[in-house]
């Protein structure tokens, strides 16, 4: 009987390879953790700290370079993270190298309520506590603060934010009544009340119309209020 040579040689360094792949990924699985690297990303205002994160890792893990890479539960690291208030979201790996990566996305404020209790307005509408390593610089909300006055402020901010303009010049909401609101602008002297959140895009484009006449004509001093409320029409009132 003929002995099939090609096919000995090809079992025999199957099994070398298999063996090598399974020696190596034993002995990765022992080798210990040799760098913490924290990387947040986006937005480049800090809200926290890489010290603040490698505290929270320490507070619920230990000192994670003295553990090996098979000990390591990244969901439970991620959870760790994710539960700091300023923290939307975590990813957490570990490369090639031995090294463990944190990825930090932090949440971002859009509003900054100015009452009785003093927070931020996140971009999905939640509170935010405020952070002693960096203020933001968003449009300041005061007047009535409720649950249901802070929602309408949260979809008007969110409004502002997708235009250049409004963004750009609008820096305060006042609450004045259950559901009502009145804007500052940067430049001007005037308050523009915008009342319910009823057919804001027509309110603003409407505004904006107003603002480009009476910039052309140099008029925008002499107003002191500024109504959107009625519809499809803009209501001045003069010094």
């Amino acid at each position: 009987m003929k002995i099939n040579w090609n096919f000995i040689k090809f079992g025999a360094l199957l099994l070398v390879v298999t063996g090598l792949y399974a020696f190596s990924s034993a002995r990765n699985k022992h080798k210990k953790i040799d760098n913490i690297e924290i990387e947040f990303v986006g937005d480049q205002n800090l809200y926290m700290t890489q010290e603040t994160v490698n505290k929270l890792l320490i507070q619920n893990s230990g000192d994670l370079r003295n553990l090996p890479k098979e000990d390591i539960v990244l969901n439970t690291i991620e959870k760790a993270i994710e539960a700091n208030e300023m923290v939307k979201n975590a990813q957490v790996y570990l490369t090639v190298n031995g090294d463990l990566v944190a990825k930090v996305i932090q949440r971002k404020p859009i509003g900054r309520v100015e009452g009785v209790a003093k927070f931020y307005i996140d971009e999905d509408g939640k509170p935010m506590p405020f952070s002693k390593y960096h203020s933001a610089r968003v449009p300041i909300i005061t007047g009535i603060v409720t649950n249901k006055s802070t929602e309408g402020v949260y979809e008007i901010l969110t409004y502002v934010n997708s235009d250049e303009f409004l963004k750009k010049n609008i820096i305060g909401v006042h609450i004045t009544e259950e559901q009502k609101y009145q804007l500052k602008f940067r430049m001007e002297n005037f308050v523009v009340d915008l009342g319910h959140l009823g057919e804001l895009e027509k309110k603003f484009s409407n505004f904006k119309a107003f603002y480009t006449k009476a910039n052309k004509d140099k008029t925008l001093n002499d107003y002191k209020r500024v109504s959107l409320e009625f519809n499809n029409q803009v209501v001045c009132t003069k010094i």
